[in-house]
This record gives C-alpha cells, sequence and structure tokens, in this order.
C-alpha cells in the first residue's frame, strides 16, 4: 500500500510538471503544422511567465495575470510572424531573437519594478490558480485504491491543467475534423496549392502563429501562478526546448504529444521524489536525476527514436508566384 501511496505522488506530481510541458508543445503544433518552425517557446513561456505574475502581483487578480501573459506572448508571436511570414526572414533566428529578448527584458523590468534581483513579489490568495477538488473527494480519501486515485491524481489541479489536457482532444478535432485544420495542415505540407485555391497562406499562417502565441502565454502564466507563486529568473528552464522534443518525438500528433510530455514530466517528478538513489553501494547523484529529462531531450533530437519527417514546407517562407 506505501508503494501504490508513492506512485499516486509520483503520478499527481506528473501531471502538474507536464501541464506547461502540453501547453507549449501543443503551440508548437499548430505553429509547425502550418510551416512555421517556432524554437521561441521558451521565450514567450518566460515573458508570460513574467507579466502573468506581475500583473497578478500588483492587482491580485489571477485572472488579470493570465490575461497579461496570453497578451505578452502574442506580442512576441506577432513579431515571430512579421519576420517569418510578412518579411521571409530566417525562422530560426527570429526565434533565437525571441528567446535572448525574454531572457534579458524580464530580469531587467522585473528589476526595474520590484527591486528583488529579477524576482516578483510571492503570490498569494487571489494571486494564484487555486487547487480544484472534486465533489466526494475528502470523503472517499481513504477507500483503498479508488480513494487515492480520485482524491489526490485527479481531484486538486488548477483550473489550468484540466484545460490543458482538454486541449488535447480539441486540438485533434480542430485539426483532423474541421475545415481550418484542413486547411493548416495543408499550408505545411503544400502552402502553392492552398493559395490555389484561394486561401490565404498568410492568413492562415497567422492564425498558427497566434493560437501558438495564446497556448505558449498560459504555459508561461501556470509556471508562475500555479505551479510556483512567483516569478523568478530562466524559470523555464528549458521547458520550451523539451516541449520542442516531445513534439518531435510525437511526430506533430496531439494525442502522442500529450505521452511524450506525461513522459518527459515523469523523468521530473522522479528526479525530485528519488534524489541520492542508492544502488547496493552506489549512490547516484541528484545531478544525475535532474539532468534525465534534458539526457532524453539529447537522445530524440539525434534521432534515436526513429526518424520523424515535419511537414514539408516548414521553415521555408512562402513566395506567391506570379
Amino acid at each position: 500500500m506505501e508503494f501504490f501511496l508513492t506512485l499516486i505522488q509520483v503520478l499527481d506530481s506528473t501531471i502538474r510538471l507536464a501541464t506547461p510541458l502540453l501547453l507549449a508543445c501543443l503551440a508548437g503544433l499548430y505553429s509547425e503544422r502550418a510551416g512555421i518552425f517556432d524554437i521561441g517557446l521558451e521565450g514567450k513561456m518566460l515573458m508570460a511567465a513574467f507579466f502573468s505574475a506581475a500583473v497578478a502581483a500588483v492587482t491580485g487578480s489571477v485572472w488579470l495575470g493570465l490575461l497579461a501573459g496570453i497578451a505578452s506572448s502574442l506580442v512576441l508571436s506577432a513579431l515571430h510572424g512579421f519576420a517569418s511570414i510578412t518579411f521571409r526572414g530566417n525562422q530560426l533566428i527570429s526565434g533565437v531573437a525571441i528567446n535572448f529578448l525574454a531572457s534579458g527584458m524580464t530580469v531587467l523590468i522585473a528589476q526595474s519594478w520590484f527591486q528583488q534581483g529579477g524576482r516578483t513579489p510571492s503570490l498569494f490568495g487571489g494571486g494564484r490558480f487555486e487547487p480544484i477538488n472534486f465533489p466526494l473527494a475528502e470523503t472517499i480519501d481513504g477507500v483503498p485504491l479508488v480513494g487515492p486515485v480520485y482524491s489526490e491524481l485527479l481531484s486538486g489541479h488548477s483550473i489550468l491543467v484540466y484545460a490543458a489536457f482538454l486541449m488535447v482532444p480539441l486540438t485533434w478535432w480542430v485539426l483532423y475534423r474541421t475545415r481550418f485544420g484542413l486547411r493548416l495542415r495543408a499550408v505545411g505540407e503544400n502552402p502553392a496549392a492552398v493559395d490555389t485555391a484561394g486561401v490565404s497562406v498568410v492568413g492562415l499562417r497567422y492564425a498558427a502563429v497566434a493560437i501558438c502565441g495564446v497556448l505558449c502565454g498560459v504555459a508561461g502564466a501556470y509556471l508562475a501562478t500555479a505551479l510556483q507563486a512567483g516569478f523568478v529568473k530562466e524559470m523555464t528552464a528549458g521547458r520550451g526546448f523539451i516541449a520542442l522534443a516531445a513534439l518531435i518525438f510525437a511526430k506533430w500528433r496531439p494525442w502522442h504529444a500529450m505521452w511524450a510530455c506525461l513522459l518527459f514530466g515523469l523523468l521530473q517528478a522522479i528526479a525530485l521524489r528519488f534524489q541520492n538513489i542508492d544502488l547496493g553501494g552506489l549512490i547516484i547523484p541528484v545531478q544525475v536525476m535532474d539532468a534525465l529529462p534534458y539526457i532524453l531531450t539529447v537522445v530524440i533530437l539525434a534521432g534515436f527514436v526513429g526518424k520523424a519527417v515535419p511537414p514539408r514546407a516548414g521553415g521555408e517562407p512562402y513566395v506567391k508566384e506570379r
């Protein structure tokens, strides 16, 4: 029974830690399915984390903080769109620039506003997303097996966690069961054919970039106002790049993306739960456990999980033929 409770606690942490990865992964999915590679997910999440925490700290409203985080992420998405769609610049360089911009600006503005070494004040009460407890969660908590699963694993998460996992079937439905999704996928594969059909390639790609900005904004806001209680320097800690690795691992498919993000979240949860593991006299240091998600990222990007073929028109600006 003790093993079962430990397992439930690890899986509970897995869900919480996988949520920002899942949101960022789905954000990249929309963008890259439309042919716009976006390695600026990290920067958008970081900017959203700062502004959501800053506005929530000043106003005391976590919802205003969420809106501020989404707005700041959309601004960076618009910059990426102008650079890569309107001006047909290199999409990778644009993404790198966004990451650098967010990394520097967040610390600079935080220090200017709050004078706390690049941090925001700690969030309390209405400045944070509170956990949602399901009906009868406390009542059946003592029931063997069913109680811990219902009361600890399924119940007690913030609303953004449930929204993130609901985005998976919604994304699948949008991409594979709607006209917009069909056109979005077509733009990433053959934009000339879409243009010939009288559909705006530029409009669809901007729509995908905007959706990416919204989801990154929610991911960043979750980090600062739900998973933690405020903003600290570089708090995304490479999650944007891990989300990209999960997207490649999932081969640009929504359901597979969810399982890939849960795998990364599980590794992070194990690293937090089990530190300095003793294997018969051989002690595995905590640093090795902390590095597991990043090691898996390198393994995936090195191509050891099988060939992942991106959208054919991905990364290339569309030039309309005259």
